[in-house]
């Protein structure tokens, strides 16, 4: 992710449309509703998610949980969801169910568009098949995908 924060302003909240749009139009990608809850796979991989809080996210944050609609979104690395949790912790949040795990929590109506964009990219690069993102990343003008690690995202 860029170093601009990702806090959006009045006029530039990002809602499901628009992580609905950025999904499907990425290479690969399908919708999949299972449950009432839209998530976005590429060749049958989740990447980003609608991620209602649980009651055992509600008691494990308590009065800090958030209202409103949440994102969930695979990273790369653990190290990415450090960065994010780091980098703006009125957008990006994680619960005790995430421990361990690649993933993201995101305060919807928080984003900024540009950085749902980001992410939502991102989030398809650390699940798409490496041909599929190389081709992508080639179409788009950007650098080669990052190379996974052992035992990685790429399962």
């Amino acid at each position: 992710m860029s170093e601009r924060r990702a806090t959006a302003t009045v006029g530039d909240v990002a809602d499901w449309d628009d992580v609905r749009r950025l999904a499907l139009g990425l290479p690969e990608t399908a919708e999949h509703v299972s449950r009432g809850l839209a998530s976005w796979r590429v060749r049958d991989k989740g990447f980003v998610w609608e991620r209602p809080l649980r009651p055992g996210d509600l008691r494990a944050l308590g009065p800090a949980a958030p209202r409103g609609p949440i994102l969930g979104a695979r990273v790369e690395h653990l190290g990415a969801k450090e960065a994010l949790l780091a980098d703006d912790p009125s957008v990006y949040f994680t619960t005790p169910h995430f421990d361990g795990y690649p993933a993201i929590l995101v305060r919807l109506e928080q984003i900024a568009l540009d950085e749902l964009e980001e992410l939502v990219i991102e989030a398809w690069l650390a699940r798409a098949p490496k041909r599929v993102a190389t081709r992508f990343m080639q179409s788009a003008g950007i650098g080669e995908p990052a190379a996974r690690p052992p035992g990685g995202s790429a399962a």
